[in-house]
Order: C-alpha cells, then structure tokens, then sequence
C-alpha cells in the first residue's frame, strides 16, 4: 500500500469538499441549487457538460472495448454521446432556455400536461439509476486498487459515494459547476501527461499507433448485414438521442448566463469529448504495447482494471498521483451530476404534484433529502449488480429515455399537430415494444436492437395518436356527408 500516494487522493477529496461548503453559502433558493441561478459563463458551460460526459465508463470502460474491437465498438461512446452535445447545441439549447424552465419534466407538463410530466419523469430518474451505479462501481474499484486491496470494493462505494454525496447536498449544482471546473483542469493535465510518459514507455507514439494498424483497430463500419448495421446504428442512437432528454443535460442547458452561451457551451463541450476521449484509449493501446498478452488477459476478463494496473505497475508516484486525480476528478464530476439530476426531477416533477404549493424553501429541504435517499437507493443497485461491466450499466441506462423520453420531446418542440394523446401513445408503445424485445421475453433482440425497435414504435404511436382525431372526424365528415339526402 503507498501510503504517499493515498494521503494525495484524501487531500484531493477534502479540497473538493471544501469548494462544496463555499458553494453551499451561495445557494439561496431552488434556482441556485438546481441551475447555478443562470449565471455560468461559456467557458464553465463547457467544462462542466465536458465533466458530465467523461466519466468512469471513458477512462477504465471505453478504451477496452476499443482494444478488443476497434472504433466500432465504441460507436456509443464516445462517438454517439459527443453527437448528443452536438444536437443538443445546434437543435435544443436555445429553444428550452428561452422558455425559463427549471426540469426537462417542466416542458412536459407545459407542451403535454401532467400525466406525460410524471411518466416522462419517472423514466428520466429511472435512467440514472445505472448511470450512477456505474460511477459509484468505479469508485468502489479505485479505493479497492489504491489500499491494495485492505479496503473492500464495497467499503470503497461507500467511501467514495459519501465524498461525493457531501459536497452535493450542502452546494447543489453551483457546487457541482465550480468542481467540475477544477476537476477538468485536473483531469486534461494529468491524462494528457499520462498519454506523453505512456507513448515513451511504449517506444513513441509512432509505436503506438503502428500497433493499432497491425490489430485493424481504425475500422468503424460493421459487416454489411441487416443484423449488425442494425445493432451498430442502435447503439450509435442509444446515446445519441437517449441522452438528448436527461435533466443532466438540461441543467447544464439552463445553468449558461444566456441562450447563445447555452448553444455554444453544449456543442464545444460535445466535440470536446469526442476528441479527448481518444486520449485513454490511446494510454490503453500503450499499456497493450509494454505489457503485452497480459494487458489483452485484463482487456479481455477485467477490463476496468487494465489502466490502473498499467500506471500502478510500470510509472513513478507522481504519474501515478496524477493519474488517480484524473480518474476520481473523471468519475466524481459524472458522479454529482447525475446524483443531482434526478433529484431535481422528482422533487419539481412528482413531489409537488402530490403537494402542491410547496415553498420554495420546502423545495430546497426536500431536494437534500431526496438526493440522500437516491444516493443509498443506488448504492444497494451498485452493490447488487457487482460484477456487471460499467459500460453495459451506462449503455442500459440511456435505453428508456430513448424510447419513452425522446419522441415527445422532438416532437413537441418542432411539430405543432403533437398532441397529448400522441405523446401518451408513443411512450406506451416504445416501452411496449422495447419490452418485448428483452432476451426473458422473446428471442428478437437477437437479430434487431429492441432500443432501435421501441424508439420507430414510438414515432409511430406520436404520429398515429396525434392525427386519430383529427382523421376520425374527416371520416365522419365525410360519411356524413354521403348519408345526407341530396335535393
């Protein structure tokens, strides 16, 4: 156990909560707990969609599976949830800012009513339950790596959850914005330094790179049959479009001091992602070159420990301090953030339609409480699921906003003939058939992603549920008319 390298991480941790404390004398009222009160400028924006996005699943789960499959097999993530903050800039941002909302649920209620509120509601927050898990499996793991094993993965999920769990409930997202901020910083420069003493272990970046030519690492496009272009596609949209309506997001939409700066903050962050992530999967492929069969064996059987091992086993202390607060800075900014989301969610979206007319104060109390009954409700999933991969917890997760969430959002902000009744159809029928798809049920999803299924089955339910009426009173027009006696 290094003990040195231990008392750098405890100090870390204690920093960030103390900016919590700070930012906790700031928080006056819902608005500057949920969205920093509108203020961020650009470059805060940025750093903390950017934070939001480069998780645990980007630094120990994405450069794994790039191993062991290429660029397609991350078409996902990194590659699908940047183009996420690309549309969300270009189509969204500027739209859902002007109408001065505090949730994603607010616009449901406002376009489609309450009822649509509540289940688009209760699948967003139901969305985050794997995501967090993933973060907090992560976090159990780097405690777990860093006490050599003396503390427990599961001790090491709660330990981090409470860091985490501290600074979020006494600063809300006005905490959350000044930690990713520094957190980033933090995260850029250790990872990219990484990349640079990695390279040189390998014999140059030259190197590196030869090795991904030699494995056919730069092929993208899947065989050109109808089975795997449909679960490449699938997957590209899961996160694509399954992450466009999530409360995370859209806090970060409405945190910006105005609409342009939401615009620009999403995209710069999306195309930011997309290029840093290339960075862990370039340290992986390194670490592939120095430590050979035995970085494949990890890869191949314990991936999320293939770049911790690398820094643990073959670099000095001070890569390895800089690597361990990258990866925590990575894992805490997704961490706070999605702990906050949903609790933002039930409370304004579920809570106050049970009581109604909450104070504002009330509203602050009970967001703390929930984000503490969230955060122990996703330690039990955590500890249940241990074992399951933290990139097929993050990729779950974004399935059912993608089929119930998606659909009336798009729709209800571009197409005026959207009705409530349409909105209700699409939800049922892309969960309907989502479910139908799921390996208990029946054997499809093994020849079409039921997340690609239910997401056509929830066009159609909009489509179809919102002209009904209107065709079934043409029809009857129209009989009408003909049953009339003509003079």
């Amino acid at each position: 156990m290094n003990t040195t390298l231990i008392v750098f991480v405890v100090l870390y941790l204690m920093g960030t909560l103390g900016i919590g404390v700070w930012a906790g004398t700031r928080v006056k009222n819902t608005s500057d707990f949920a969205v920093a009160g509108r203020s961020l400028p650009l470059i805060m924006v940025v750093t903390t969609t950017f934070a939001t996005w480069f998780g645990a699943e980007t630094v120990m789960g994405l450069p794994a599976k790039f191993v062991q499959g290429g660029l397609g097999a991350v078409v996902e993530d990194p590659f699908g949830a940047g183009l996420c903050l690309v549309l969300v800039g270009a189509f969204f941002a500027a739209r859902l800012y002007r109408m001065n909302l505090l949730t994603i649920g607010d616009f449901y209620r406002q376009r489609f009513g309450k009822g649509v509120e509540i289940f688009c509601s209760l699948a967003i927050i139901l969305s985050y339950l794997g995501w967090v898990a993933a973060q907090v499996t992560a976090l159990g793991l780097v405690f777990n790596i860093l006490t050599d094993g003396a503390m427990s993965p599961q001790t090491g999920m709660i330990v981090g959850l409470l860091a985490v769990l501290v600074y979020v409930v006494i600063g809300g997202f006005l905490a959350v914005a000044w930690t990713d901020f520094i957190q980033m910083i933090v995260l850029v420069i250790g990872l990219g330094v990484i990349a640079i003493f990695a390279a040189d272990l390998a014999g140059g970046a030259g190197k590196v790179l030869d090795l991904a030519k030699t494995r056919d690492l730069s092929r993208f496009l899947p065989n050109p049959t109808f089975t795997e272009m449909a679960m490449f596609f699938g997957s590209g949209l899961t996160m694509m479009l399954g992450s466009i309506p999530q409360q995370d997001v859209f806090q970060r939409v409405m945190s910006a001091k105005d609409a342009k700066t939401a615009q620009r903050g999403a995209m710069i962050g999306g195309f930011s992602y997309i290029a840093f992530a290339f960075v862990p999967m370039f340290i992986v492929l390194a670490a592939v070159a120095v430590m050979g069969d035995k970085a494949l064996e990890l890869a191949q059987n314990d991936y999320q420990r293939v770049l911790p091992s690398f820094v643990m086993g073959h670099m000095p202390l001070f890569m390895q301090i800089l690597f361990f607060g990258a990866l925590l800075s990575a894992i805490k900014s997704t961490s706070s953030a999605t702990l906050l989301a949903p609790t933002t969610s039930f409370v304004e979206n579920i809570l106050k339609q049970i009581r109604p007319g909450m104070s504002d104060k009330q509203s602050l109390v009970a967001m703390r409480v929930t984000l503490v009954v969230f955060a122990f409700a996703v330690l039990a999933y955590a500890i249940a699921l241990q074992g399951t991969s933290i990139y097929d917890l993050v990729s779950a997760a974004y399935q059912v906003t993608l089929v119930a969430a998606f659909v009336p959002l798009v729709f209800g902000l571009y197409w005026k003939r959207a009705t409530t009744q349409g909105a209700v159809f699409s939800i049922f029928a892309g969960i309907a058939v989502w479910v139908a798809f799921f390996p208990q049920v029946t054997t499809w999803g093994e020849w079409f992603p039921g997340q690609l299924a239910g997401l056509l089955a929830a066009l159609a339910g909009m489509v179809v549920g919102s002209l009904m009426p209107q065709l079934l009173a043409d029809r009857h027009d129209h009989v009408s008319h003909h049953l009339q006696p003509h003079p």
